[in-house]
């Protein structure tokens, strides 16, 4: 009875359900499990790429380390394989071609054609002398034993010869030497050197195609076949492409959204271009790089596709391919105990480093570059990237290749990459040294030293006052003080159309009535004064006449080429006939801005409301000035120039010392949120130190007088301000470069002029209504130039 149940349709069909239930239930479980074991890869080398940020390692290698781990254990190993290993490996291809397509499209093919440059020719040195030892040593350490020895050493040959230009071009980005001769260089040569290599791998596959040796070797017919669809689509990419994607781009102007239509219909073009050659046989990645190559880079289209893809291959792709990798070796399989193997490990490494360094070295020797920094360029130059890895990967699916060697050349790939961090943290730390340790800044001025200064003017209006400030700035008659005076003149057409050849630097003379009548005005007006009051003064005169994009960048060098000090300029505000400030000049206001970032000197900048107006400074009629001392390498900058003013004997001058109130109620706990506690107690033993000296030369000597203020926070700052109004025809203060901040943290918050600084800011705002006349000064600073290596700087 219980049989016949049994065997009834019935009991048949619930034992079919109960397994079809149990299948889907354990396959939806081996499915959760890999895809957690996916997601663990993705985060875990996240945190380890956080972990190694002090390194400046780039995701490379986390994403490797991290592959290789996950995929090791032998739960995850077991999970993957069969059917959703084939899955894995089509994902990593599809992944790969845009990987390559990218590549290509970010490449520029016709520097070929042009005379090689000297980024072009380190990269033809490092890849032939490269080349030439690994075509030397690998033949004979049998690295394959299942194919073509002369095809498989040419290919490993080239393949080591190349780089991975977007790991290179990324690391010395990220670490901000990017705009420095070596890092333009290493840039240059490294995509040189990648689209070489990728190219000449092109190439081979239809002259040498590996994938076929092991089979027959294929016919000329079929050689031919391939070497044309390559050629067509090549053609097509770079001559009919163009036209199609000019109309994309001129139907979707910048600023305007691209229609949906055109973005699909651009897509699937470039799918069709990438695809032609394989239909005929040809290897759909290099073809996905040779049509990326010739398509146009330029427009909009071509930028959409390339921000968008790399988004997708950082942020999805690279982790998955990693794992993928991870999947592909079996580290249990690598033979550690075989003398051979380290052999031919050590023999990769030794190529791929010794053969980049050496022909690097001897061609940029030959270019005239230094040898230290050739040999760090040439080890930038050895870092390989992910096509190198999935070649790998690939040899060993194909046969090519065993377990051991494939092992070995993903370590050796792994081994270029951390290197690099270290080699450009040495080029850094070689540029400092080489940084001039002079600096161009008056607390540093040897006291036997002659002053010289770069001081400005806009016009007549700002003859007055430079010429109170050239007075009070000249100290002793001996050394004495030597004045440029510049006259900073925008080049309008106007003006350009009356400059006719002539002498001089730039070989031009300005032939504006305007202009050479207001240059003879003041030129006279200096002139007069030093013949009547001129001991120890020595006057010339300069000009900047540029536009105010550029002018800053001429004042600079004028600085530079008369080793001066001291930069002194107008504000780009005028003092109007009410006694108010106008709205200035924003060209000016710009020069001004832009001098304070990259001035090669110590700066000041003179907000004149009625300064030019005093009377003549004399020992007779002795004029009230202040310096206000808070803190910081600007505050001691303006201690240094008011010694100097101090010096003057128709000055009388007061220095005004702000102090932390620390037992005040008021008094906020803490004082500065950016600084640590070492770097405070550094800068106010500076400060003590500097102001200790000044005051036993000047205030002891009772050549200055001395105020203190113990203030509680920034609230007391302004109020201590407003009450010195009136009180002195000028004030001098440092522009900021405090690291402690509790007596001005706020001043910034309602700021009209932040170039001026907080102080500089609130003495010349609207709301202090005095003739009294500032000057804020910056001091040069040396740790900018040595810290900020994303500017443009030399070492080679």
């Amino acid at each position: 009875m219980q049989n016949a149940t049994h065997n009834s349709p019935s009991g048949r069909n619930t034992t079919l359900n109960q397994q079809c239930l149990t299948f889907v239930a354990a396959n939806m479980m081996s499915g959760s499990g890999k895809f957690l074991a996916v997601i663990a890869a993705y985060v875990l080398s996240r945190i380890v790429h956080h972990l190694l940020k002090p390194l400046s390692q780039p995701y490379l290698t986390s994403d490797l380390l991290i592959g290789l781990l996950i995929a090791s254990l032998p739960p995850v190993r077991e999970a993957f394989a069969n059917q959703l290993t084939m899955t894995l490996e089509n994902v990593v291809d599809f992944g790969m071609i845009c990987y390559a397509f990218v590549l290509g499209l970010e490449m520029d093919p016709y520097v070929i054609f042009k005379s090689p440059t000297r980024h072009a020719i380190v990269a033809y040195a490092g890849m032939l002398s490269t080349f030439i030892l690994a075509c030397v040593i690998t033949p004979w350490l049998h690295y394959s034993k299942h194919t073509n020895i002369v095809t498989f050493t040419i290919s490993l040959s080239i393949t080591l010869s190349g780089n991975g230009s977007h790991i290179l071009t990324r690391l010395i980005t990220n670490l901000k030497i990017g705009k420095s001769d070596i890092g333009k260089l290493g840039i240059g040569a490294g995509v040189h050197s990648d689209m070489i290599t990728m190219f000449l791998l092109s190439l081979g596959f239809v002259l040498l195609p590996v994938e076929n040796i092991t089979s027959s070797r294929r016919g000329l017919k079929d050689t031919i076949t391939i070497g044309s669809a390559l050629v067509i689509q090549t053609i097509t990419a770079a001559r009919i492409s163009p036209i199609f994607m000019n109309w994309v781009n001129n139907e979707n102007p910048e600023g305007k959204p691209l229609k949906g239509s055109h973005l699909v219909l651009s897509m699937a073009f470039m799918a069709v271009i990438c695809s032609f050659a394989p239909w005929y046989g040809y290897n759909s990645f290099l073809s996905a790089f040779m049509a990326g190559l010739f398509l146009p880079s330029e427009g909009r289209i071509s930028k959409w596709a390339i921000s968008k893809i790399n988004y997708l291959l950082s942020t999805i792709f690279y982790p998955l391919f990693f794992f993928w990798v991870g999947i592909e070796l079996d580290i249990v399989k690598f033979q550690a105990g075989h003398v051979g193997t380290w052999g031919r490990f050590f023999s990769l490494l030794f190529i791929t480093t010794v053969g980049k360094v050496a022909g690097t070295v001897i061609c940029g020797l030959l270019l005239g570059y230094h040898c230290p920094e050739l040999v760090a360029l040439g080890l930038l130059l050895t870092a390989k990237g992910h096509f190198h890895i999935y070649l790998a990967i690939l040899a060993l699916r194909k046969g090519k290749i065993d377990m051991t060697t494939c092992i070995s050349v993903v370590i050796v790939i792994f081994l270029t990459v951390v290197h690099t961090p270290f080699v450009v943290n040495h080029i850094i730390e070689r540029a400092r040294k080489r940084v001039p340790i002079h600096r161009m800044a008056l607390q540093w001025l040897y006291p036997s030293s002659e002053l010289r200064i770069l001081l400005c003017v806009h016009g007549p209006h700002n003859l007055p006052s430079a010429i109170n400030l050239m007075e009070i700035s000249r100290g002793n008659p001996e050394p004495g003080i030597f004045v440029h005076v510049t006259d900073m003149i925008e080049l309008t057409e106007q003006i350009a159309a009356t400059l006719v050849p002539g002498e001089g630097v730039d070989n031009m003379t300005i032939t504006d009535t305007s202009v050479t009548e207001m240059r003879d005005q003041i030129s006279h007006a200096f002139q007069a004064y030093i013949d009547e009051n001129g001991g120890g003064i020595t006057f010339s005169r300069m000009l900047a006449l540029s536009t105010f994009s550029s002018m800053a960048q001429d004042l600079s060098v004028l600085a530079e080429d008369s080793m001066v000090s001291l930069i002194l300029l107008p504000f780009h505000k005028k003092l109007n006939e009410d006694g108010k400030l106008d709205g200035g000049h924003p060209g000016f206001r710009y020069v001004n801005r832009k001098l304070l970032r990259s001035a090669p000197c110590s700066i000041g900048i003179l907000v004149d409301r009625g300064f030019g107006f005093t009377e003549k400074i004399s020992r007779s009629s002795p004029c009230n000035m202040a310096v206000i001392f808070i803190g910081g390498k600007d505050d001691r900058e303006a201690l240094a120039y008011a010694g100097r003013v101090a010096c003057h004997p128709g000055v009388k001058l007061t220095v005004i010392r702000f102090l932390v109130d620390k037992n005040s109620e008021n008094a906020p706990r803490r004082v500065n949120h950016r600084a640590s506690m070492a770097e405070q107690e550094e800068e106010m033993k500076l400060d003590d130190e500097c102001f200790a000296e000044f005051y036993e030369r000047y205030v002891a000597g009772r050549k200055v007088a001395y105020m203190e203020k113990h203030l509680a926070n920034s609230s007391e700052t302004y109020t201590t301000l407003k009450s010195l109004e009136g009180q002195y025809s000028l004030i001098i203060v440092g522009r900021g470069g405090r690291v402690n901040t509790v007596l001005t943290l706020g001043l910034n918050d309602w700021q009209q002029c932040p170039e001026l600084g907080p102080v500089g800011d609130v003495l010349s705002g609207s709301d202090f209504q005095c003739d009294t006349s500032i000057l804020i000064i910056q001091q040069h600073s040396i740790k900018g130039q040595l810290d900020g290596l994303s500017d443009e700087f030399s070492i080679m």
